[in-house]
């Protein structure tokens, strides 16, 4: 009778880790799965998040946070810095949770010339200084351009960059060699439509995302003219 190979432990609990974080994702209403999705960018995939309802609830935000303290815990940091609304609230719950008690700040996300770039805000930049021991935090990493950029700021101001740590990594790209922790590292597929398939398989495709952000507008209120 032949054994039966012993997963390794590590491994196991990683998974099992994963999967817990999948489903909290899923609660959330954030991580869509085992669909036919049309991207914003048009291609189709099998898998979507939906960044801005990452951080909606509170306790699954809080918990999630300490986990990525938890496991920067065993280095100093002085300040945790990020980009965007769901990535800071994250940031908070990690500064929270993290024993060094660090301080939280944020950059800003732009374009240039058709270029990406982060900018700090003038009121953020004395508390950045050599030596500085900064942790960054995302919320979804895809190509990387944003944490890298905000690496190279980093670094410009001569402060060090200890680690990264995100909910979900999609791709394994270059961080600058630095020290990347992901609650879930899972990447999915896209396909452009000709080569899809889910088409070929006759799989309703659904238009949601795409519609929802080209039709619906945000609710908004302004101030009245004086009469």
């Amino acid at each position: 009778m032949t054994a039966v190979p012993r997963k390794d432990p590590v491994a196991v609990e990683s998974e099992v880790r994963e999967k817990i974080h999948l489903e909290i994702l899923k609660r959330t209403g954030a991580y869509h799965a085992n669909d036919h999705v049309l991207l914003p960018s048009g291609q189709h995939t099998t898998e979507y998040i939906e960044k801005t309802l990452v951080t909606t609830e509170p306790s699954f935000t809080e918990g999630l946070g300490a986990v990525i303290a938890k496991h920067f815990a065993q280095w100093p940091v002085d300040l945790v810095l990020s980009t965007g609304p769901g990535a800071l609230i994250l940031s908070h719950c990690v500064a929270r949770a993290h024993p060094s008690r660090p301080i939280v700040v944020y950059g800003s996300k732009g374009l240039q010339s058709g270029k990406r770039r982060v900018t700090l805000p003038v009121e953020f930049q004395r508390l950045i200084r050599e030596g500085t021991k900064v942790l960054l935090i995302e919320d979804l990493v895809s190509s990387g351009t944003t944490l890298n950029l905000l690496i190279n700021l980093v670094e410009q101001m001569r402060a060090q960059v200890i680690g990264i740590g995100c909910l979900w990594r999609r791709t394994s790209v270059e961080l600058g060699g630095k020290s990347v922790f992901s609650l879930v590292n899972r990447d999915f597929p896209t396909y452009d439509p000709e080569n899809c398939p889910l088409c070929r398989k006759g799989v309703p495709l659904n238009e949601e995302f795409v519609h929802r952000r080209h039709h619906r507008r945000p609710s908004s209120v302004q101030e009245p003219k004086d009469a």
